[in-house]
């Protein structure tokens, strides 16, 4: 009970360690662009510890001298771990950048050019190799119309129909 209590008060004053591993995964259709502009944000400790992983690296997403590396390894793991289809068609995510906040870190996407949503599948399966508490968060946004899913490891599959 004690080891308990001192890592609770380890996360809650010093923000050492959390106790939940989770994602979010914002997608939004822009009709005007016809285009879905995507944004993921985790936990900068999680995101920096697998691309050290998976990458044999030193990461530091804060460090403006690996900010070109930092940016190819973000784009190659989220890349690897995030698809979306939309009325059936696979849609190529385009980096955009990233930025950290806090203990946070946001990664921009946009998709290429499509019509309209009728369905969107997306396969999610971001921190999924870093711990198996996982949970990914989806919100998809079209036409006003927004719906979410939670994927809890190893779920990696979301459909959302308009």
């Amino acid at each position: 009970m004690a080891l308990l209590w001192v890592k609770w008060l380890a996360t809650a004053v010093l923000g050492i360690f959390h106790p939940f591993y989770v994602s979010v995964t914002e997608i939004n259709h822009n009709p005007k662009e016809q285009t879905l502009e995507v944004n993921c944000k985790m936990f900068s400790e999680d995101l920096e510890d697998i691309l050290k992983k998976n990458y044999k690296t030193a990461v530091d997403l804060t460090a403006q001298k690996q900010q070109p590396q930092n940016e190819k390894m973000i784009q190659d793991y989220i890349s690897k771990h995030l698809a979306i289809q939309a009325n059936g068609k696979a849609l190529k995510l385009n980096f955009i950048g990233f930025e950290k906040e806090a203990e946070s870190v946001y990664c921009y996407f946009e998709t290429e050019k499509i019509n309209g949503v009728k369905k969107l599948d997306v396969t999610d399966s971001i921190l999924q190799d870093f711990s198996d508490k996982q949970i990914n968060i989806i919100h998809v946004v079209v036409n006003s119309n927004r719906k979410s899913q939670k994927l809890d490891y190893p779920d990696k599959m979301a459909s959302f129909s308009f």
